[in-house]
């Protein structure tokens, strides 16, 4: 046995584990609005948090010496503040890299357990819907910022003669919009085009149609309940997939479905979560987490469904392509990337 490579692992081992008890922190600074009454970055005593969040202070005391072991906060003269950089991720929603609204994903991977105990043990099948409820709207306030940072600024810009029709006023179908944010984005930008989204999930319809209504767009978005092999229309000048196709049972049917809904010159937008095409290459914190989160969410839910072709949240661009092609698309390319996403581009 080697001895430092057994210490230098179980090092790895401490460390992992208490990330994951940060983020149960973390959850409890969300909830409650620590960070946020500390987004202005000036030092606090814990009873100045606890006057300003009616929180008990002894609490707040481990709460905040927790963040500062983490490196999450500063400390000194007994006052601890949230620098800039770090209230950017934990503290201002509207922040591009805004991470704390996804730590309700992996709560809800901790919720499920069981229920991925049973899928092992079984034939790997749980179906999105029957996750925790906290899954949802994490999901929501995970993949949001991301959006609001490039989907507008990069990613569309990036498609061929996209953004032109857009501005002159097209047909655009949203398929596996969960709670609505990336049509609402779209349809706040373009408002002489129209956005349908469709979603197998009746509760996130719900959800996403009363977020049309509160951000004023209804007029020109509506969500409607199907599967992303059924949904209507032949007339659409672009179909996206957000940060969904990788989750489905049947991909090759739901893009093959795609190009015979669109119109002869129409485009799909593919966005996908970042991976390369080996295992190898995919050994990074990125990598990480999304292989981890892929075992618990998207490959049961594709397994969930019919032909269950488990591409998982790694599938990689190569892997990607050859579904667009056996769906019989002749153009395929990547847009853009970020760190966590790849932009794809799929034509006739």
């Amino acid at each position: 046995m080697n001895e430092e490579k057994l210490h230098a692992f179980m090092g790895r081992l401490v460390n992992d584990m208490g990330g994951a008890a940060m983020l149960a922190n973390m959850i409890l600074g969300d909830e409650l609005g620590l960070y946020r009454a500390m987004a202005d970055s000036q030092p606090l005593t814990p009873q100045e948090l606890a006057d300003k969040t009616g929180c008990n202070t002894r609490l707040l005391q481990e709460w905040l010496s927790a963040h500062v072991a983490s490196g999450y906060m500063e400390h000194e003269d007994g006052k601890f503040h949230l620098p800039e950089e770090q209230a950017l991720a934990l503290a201002i929603e509207d922040s591009p890299v805004y991470v704390t609204g996804g730590a309700g994903v992996i709560a809800a991977l901790f919720h499920d357990k069981d229920k991925l105990i049973a899928a092992m043990q079984g034939d790997g099948a749980l179906a999105w819907g029957e996750h925790h409820p906290c899954m949802f709207r994490g999901t929501e306030r995970f993949f949001r910022p991301g959006y609001r940072a490039h989907l507008i600024a990069e990613w569309l810009p990036a498609l061929e003669g996209v953004v032109d029709k857009l501005n002159a006023g097209a047909k655009v179908a949203d398929i596996g919009c969960g709670h609505g944010a990336s049509t609402i984005i779209m349809a706040q930008a373009f408002p002489a085009s129209q956005f349908i989204g469709f979603d197998y999930h009746a509760p996130s319809i719900e959800t996403a149609t009363q977020r049309a209504l509160d951000a004023d767009v209804d007029d020109t978005v509506r969500f409607e309940q199907g599967s992303a092999k059924d949904y209507p229309g032949n007339d659409y000048d672009l179909v996206c997939y957000f940060d969904c196709l990788h989750d489905m049972g049947d991909p090759v049917g739901a893009a093959r479905h795609a190009l015979q809904s669109l119109k002869p010159d129409g485009t799909v937008l593919l966005v996908e979560p970042y991976a390369n095409d080996r295992l190898d290459d995919n050994i990074t914190p990125v990598g990480r987490l999304f292989y981890s989160a892929s075992t618990f969410i998207c490959t049961p839910n594709s397994l969930s469904q019919e032909v269950g072709l488990g591409l998982g949240a790694q599938a990689g661009e190569a892997r990607l392509r050859e579904v667009f092609t056996e769906a019989g698309f002749t153009r395929f390319r990547r847009a853009a990337e970020t760190p966590f996403n790849l932009i794809l581009e799929a034509r006739a």
